[in-house]
């Protein structure tokens, strides 16, 4: 909690999400609110999170921020509208009583540093993890305990679904001041244990085009983008939750396949046409298919975001044997002991008749590397002084 003292620091991790039921379009830029409800699956820090350390000093001149080692430009709009957002709530919770004063510590510039341990900018929903990350250690220092997705959203529409673990609804709410387009948690981390999810790296390179851009021009063309998020999500969210409360995997991924197609329908119906797609990512699609038919059920599930990396829904009973199946279709060139990251997996080995069924000629390197993880929680604050990533100085710790 913030008080008088001249100096606070706090470190907090984010985690990233991923949406089965995809966020694309807002209907009112500047708040960011979306045009369509959405769904996402939060994923586990131990393989995947943002780290931020936010420090507030009687002592600092002006407020600084440092992302990945390298200072930005703290002046950037939705720096300064979740800057702006959570003093605002801070004077809000703090003028109750008219006879109380205002702590000096609000009018404190702030220091702030933020590292991912993931590529930024790859389609790993990067800045989803480091606006949530960025407004949940800001509401430490400030010491707001309001819901902060408005703060979250302000920087990065998806990063309120990123304020909370498991399974989590982003409600994208009717009034024109945005105060009911918040995030909720539909299920907890510890819902669906057997759950696991397999990043598929393709390409660690900034997009061609942002998600910021490309959004916007799809709203300014795309008819079908109108029709899914008036017609087909409303039907799609509920059928979503239904499947996740249910733990229903087949419901859950053939919908989380079907919806990933229909954003990147949207893209290509959007004019100029835009494609997060690649050769690779289609190969992929066309390998979970045909292990799917092999198998006689949806045992793999794909998803796309605004990038090519492929991210896999599966359950753990299945992951050795589609991994022994990306490898066989995309054999790793040199990193073939590291090709896999994060949560173990078993070696397995590939049926002949499954070989057959995939029907792929093998394409070297193109997949550069997995990253095997699971369900996992909210942010987190990090208690241990070595955690913060600034100094006593507010400055950014040298790394040895």
């Amino acid at each position: 909690m913030a008080s008088e003292e001249s100096h606070m620091a706090v470190t907090c991790t984010a985690p990233i999400n991923i949406a089965v039921i995809k966020y694309w379009g807002k209907r009112d830029e500047e708040l960011i609110l979306p045009i369509n409800s959405s769904l996402s699956v939060t994923l586990h820090q131990d393989q995947l999170k943002t780290t931020t350390t936010a420090v507030i000093s009687k002592a600092f001149t002006e407020d600084r921020i440092w992302l990945n080692g390298h200072e930005e430009d703290i002046g950037q709009p939705r720096i300064q509208a979740c800057l702006r957002e959570i003093r605002r709530l801070a004077r809000k919770r703090r003028s109750g009583d008219e006879n109380d004063p205002l702590p000096l510590s609000l009018s404190y510039k702030v220091h702030i540093a933020s590292v991912n341990n993931f590529p930024t900018a790859a389609g790993l929903a990067s800045s989803a993890a480091g606006y949530a990350c960025l407004a949940y250690a800001l509401a430490q220092v400030y010491g707001v305990e309001s819901d902060l997705s408005e703060v979250a959203r302000r920087g990065s529409g998806s990063a309120c679904r990123s304020l909370y673990g498991g399974f989590v609804e982003w409600q994208m709410g009717e009034r024109t001041d945005g105060k009911d387009s918040i995030a909720r948690q539909v299920a907890p981390e510890s819902h669906w244990p057997e759950l696991r999810v397999l990043i598929l790296v393709v390409s660690a390179e900034k997009k061609l085009t942002g998600s910021t851009v490309g959004m916007q021009t799809s709203v300014e063309t795309s008819p079908l983008l109108k029709f899914r998020a008036e017609v087909v999500v409303p039907a799609r969210m509920a059928d979503m939750i239904r499947y996740v409360k249910d733990n229903n995997f087949q419901g859950f991924g053939q919908l989380t396949m079907k919806d990933s197609n229909q954003f990147h329908a949207t893209c290509l119906d959007t004019f100029p046409p835009i494609s997060y797609l690649n050769d690779t990512s289609r190969r992929i699609i066309h390998l979970v298919h045909r292990f799917n038919a092999h198998h006689g059920q949806t045992k793999v599930a794909y998803t796309f975001d605004a990038g090519p990396n492929a991210v896999i829904f599966t359950l753990d009973d299945t992951v050795a044997e589609f991994v022994a199946a990306v490898r066989h279709s995309f054999p790793p060139e040199s990193n073939g002991d590291k090709f896999v990251k994060g949560l173990p997996v078993r070696t397995a080995s590939l049926s002949d008749e499954l070989k057959a069924a995939l029907g792929m000629d093998p394409i070297p390197g193109s997949i550069k590397y997995i990253i095997a993880t699971q369900v996992g929680p909210g942010p987190q604050i990090l208690d241990h002084p070595d955690a913060h990533l600034l100094g006593p100085d507010g400055l950014p710790k040298s790394v040895a």
